[in-house]
């Protein structure tokens, strides 16, 4: 019976077996793998014949395209509404029966071969535990530890399980479309006895390592799905906000994985954009202590603009390739006609090189732009030396609240006739790696002002969020939920407070 279950949720043997038959031990042999079994025949058979077709001759690849065809002819949230666990394998490949599955299969037009089954297998898992617990009488504390040790339980379950009981789950959130390019990034931790770091005569630090020879490297480490807007977009999901990810990737494996990895953290990837027969981005990060130099590689995408079903109460706009101009007029355009949704925005490389008078109707148009003391000056053409001057400058450009950040030297807010500045919150241990930090620090502010909380309370989170980012290896694996980042700022030190800034 356990490698009927095996085969669907492609786990190790013999260790799930062998897992499975200790839980049912525990129960005193009451069949709970079985009658889920039935359960799981049961409702896919049915669904089956209800598709017209017949399940004794049903390939994986023909119910595969008869789902998908059932989401275009509107069917599918009929048939599939009670089927968050049913799945079916076909030589040793299973096909799911879960809604979200289907309709992100269907929406990103996913082969056979690419087909996402992420949301059936993570229900199953969960629906495995709950049954042992709630059917078997085990207690709950010693189901979750068996569930634990043969992956029933993973972290990547983490997220989504705890969720479910958030308010974004009961569509009370507010919801944030966020807007820009995923990357796939390759960590790569340099051995420091085969590198080093020199300054150049013109005060930059320059990556010195031998060439033309094989060199040893410490550890890689693959970290799917980031960016700016797909780190804002876990961060927000995280802090109990419904989160939406318009973006553009390729039909390949990183592809795949990031689209797997987002719905597992709760963010709706329906307006992500998967373009056949293209490369997804993919980056390489060489880390040298706690800091690193990236390597860059933006594909040539189609930027199409996709108008959302639910009109967002924010819009986060932030890294997106030079090729996606006309997908910046279509936001505008779709801002104009909706005057209530607010953006922040954080601009990205490329809008930088752009140049403020090309961005002057989005920097006009935005609530909150985010940038640090150097991009400010570069994009106010002001002098670095007066955060205050920059701040007004930029307001001068439209935006009613401007967060400039200065690295160790904390961060300014102008906005709602006030100027503001806050520290880094303390660092607990030496920095891992410091991406991502101000991702974190500028969605946290935006999640919180979405939720309702005042500038300060707003100013006051984001530096924890960003200071538990860097104490993880890539931008996400440290973003925190709410109840957390409320724990740390009652534990915060005595110096750690919102003071009026005076320069």
């Amino acid at each position: 019976m356990a490698k009927f279950l095996q085969r669907l949720l492609n786990m190790n043997e013999p260790f799930f077996s062998l897992g499975i038959r200790r839980l049912e031990q525990a129960t005193g042999g009451k069949g709970i793998d079985t009658r889920l079994i039935a359960d799981i025949t049961h409702k896919s058979h049915d669904i089956i014949r209800k598709l017209g077709l017949d399940p004794a001759d049903t390939t994986g690849k023909e119910l595969y395209q008869v789902l998908i065809s059932s989401v275009r002819k509107c069917q599918a949230e009929k048939l599939l509404l009670d089927a968050d666990y049913v799945m079916m394998s076909f030589a040793s490949e299973a096909v799911s029966f879960n809604l979200i599955d289907v309709i992100e299969n269907s929406h990103h037009e996913l082969s056979y071969a690419q087909r996402i089954v992420s949301h059936g297998q993570r229900s199953l898992r969960g629906e495995i535990v709950q049954r042992y617990i709630n059917q078997g009488g085990i207690e709950e504390s010693t189901a979750r530890e068996v569930a634990s040790e043969i992956g029933l339980l993973p972290e990547t379950d983490k997220w989504y399980l705890e969720s479910t009981n958030t308010l974004a789950q009961d569509n009370k959130a507010p919801l944030i479309l966020t807007i820009g390019d995923i990357v796939t990034d390759a960590f790569i931790e340099l051995n420091e006895d085969q590198s080093e770091i020199d300054v150049d005569d013109a005060g930059a630090r320059r990556l010195n390592m031998e060439f033309g020879t094989k060199l040893p490297y410490n550890r890689l480490d693959i970290i799917d799905a980031v960016g700016n807007s797909a780190n804002a977009a876990v961060a927000m999901s995280r802090l109990g906000l419904r989160t939406q990810l318009m973006s553009f990737m390729g039909d390949d494996l990183a592809g795949k994985n990031s689209l797997n990895y987002l719905a597992a953290q709760g963010v709706d990837t329906h307006l992500i954009s998967v373009q056949k027969d293209q490369k997804s981005n993919y980056h390489f990060a060489l880390r040298y202590g706690d800091d690193r130099t990236i390597l860059i590689k933006y594909e040539d995408y189609s930027y199409v603009w996709q108008p959302p079903s639910e009109s967002p109460a924010w819009i986060y706009l932030s890294m997106l390739s030079k090729n996606s101009w006309q997908l910046h007029e279509d936001l505008l355009s779709y801002l104009q006609a909706n005057p209530e949704t607010k953006l922040a925005f954080q601009p990205g490389t490329f809008h930088l090189e752009w140049g403020t008078e090309k961005l002057a109707e989005v920097y006009k148009r935005s609530y909150i732009v985010f940038m640090n003391r150097e991009e400010a000056a570069k994009v106010t053409g002001k002098d670095t030396r007066s955060i205050k001057d920059l701040a007004f400058a930029l307001h001068e450009l439209g935006p009613e609240i401007v967060v400039i950040t200065d690295g160790p030297d904390g961060a300014y807010v102008s906005g709602e006739y006030k100027f503001l500045s806050i520290p880094n919150y303390p660092d607990p241990a030496p920095p891992i790696d410091r991406t991502g930090a101000g991702d974190a620090f500028a969605s946290t502010v935006v999640a919180a002002l979405a939720l309702g909380e005042q500038l300060e309370t707003a100013l006051t989170w984001a530096p924890i969020n960003a200071m538990s980012v860097v104490q993880e290896l890539g931008a996400q694996a440290g973003l925190l939920k709410l109840d957390k980042l409320k724990s740390y700022l009652k534990d915060a030190p005595e110096g750690y407070k919102i003071e009026e800034f005076v320069e």
